[in-house]
């Protein structure tokens, strides 16, 4: 091996660090995709696990978050595929968002845009996601997603328009 592909080639450290730094955002995307704060800690283990073995297929010259998001995505459908073929829930309506007595303005409004969030259809709900809660280039959201971008662009923008309609 040249030293030049040697220094191309992520070691596990790097990829461990790149983790850790994501980890709030792995959490937040989670939500967003299982809708259940559980379920979504289950899917970031999976994800994790998952980049910790593969950790040599991620390329330093990309970014390291689009990849952990593509991965994410991917094992959510894995997971949703099989639970499916359980016949499991993912999450029971009645759990909905617990609104505590104390809970300030900010909070109440925060949970309403995630109950909004989570109401959007997969798709626009993964777009939105990535795009606008976690700050992903059109590029990079469309790319983490597998989709051409104007798609994703499409679905972004039925988000947000549906989005703004819950929450006026």
């Amino acid at each position: 091996m040249s030293e030049t592909s040697a220094s191309t080639e992520p070691s596990l450290q790097q990829v461990r660090e790149q983790i850790v730094a994501l980890l709030p955002r792995l959490r937040r995307f989670g939500r967003a995709i299982t809708r259940h704060p559980a379920d979504a800690d289950d899917l970031v283990q999976i994800s994790i696990e998952r980049a910790l073995s593969r950790y040599q297929q991620w390329r330093p010259e990309a970014p390291f978050h689009s990849w952990m998001f593509g991965i994410m995505r991917n094992a959510w459908i894995d997971e949703a595929r099989a639970r499916g073929r359980q016949g499991k829930v993912l999450a029971p309506e009645e759990a909905g968002f617990d609104v505590p007595d104390h809970a300030s303005e900010a909070q109440l409004r925060l949970l309403s845009v995630q109950k909004a969030l989570a109401t959007l259809p997969e798709e626009q709900r993964l777009a939105v996601a990535l795009v606008l809660v976690e700050g992903l280039s059109y590029k990079e959201a469309a790319e983490a997603l597998a989709v051409p971008i104007g798609t994703l662009t499409s679905r972004l923008a039925r988000g947000r328009e549906a989005l703004q309609k819950q929450l006026e």
